[in-house]
């Protein structure tokens, strides 16, 4: 359990710092590396990739979504056809779940059998 955990944090932490440097995508780098060096089973490698990026995305989306009053996530929900921005923030939230946790699936998957 406190290998997942910390799996999850390093995978928050470490995307956090990626993203102020790098494209969007390397979280899934990180969740990969993460997924190679943490000795977890590729479901639970699964679960910390997809729960480290999406806590990521929903804190960073909720931070910018509150700073500029919605505006802009009501805008994108209205091009997308969304009925509202918190589901626009959702549709976000789960696909950057799934790139960290197909990424760390994968990365568990590369490991050798025991």
């Amino acid at each position: 359990m406190m290998r997942f955990l910390s799996g999850v944090m390093s995978v928050l932490v470490f995307s956090a710092i990626a993203e102020c440097f790098l494209p969007w995508w390397s979280v899934a780098v990180i969740s990969f590396i993460v997924s190679l060096l943490v000795n977890a089973r590729p479901g639970s490698s699964f679960l910390m990739g997809f729960l480290g990026v999406a806590l990521l995305w929903l804190l960073v989306s909720f931070w910018h979504d509150v700073a500029n009053d919605h505006i802009l996530s009501t805008r994108m929900a209205m091009l997308f056809h969304l009925p509202n921005y918190s589901l626009f923030i959702l549709v976000t939230v789960l696909i950057g779940g799934l790139v960290g946790g197909l990424s760390a699936w994968a990365g568990a998957l590369l490991r050798p059998a025991k």
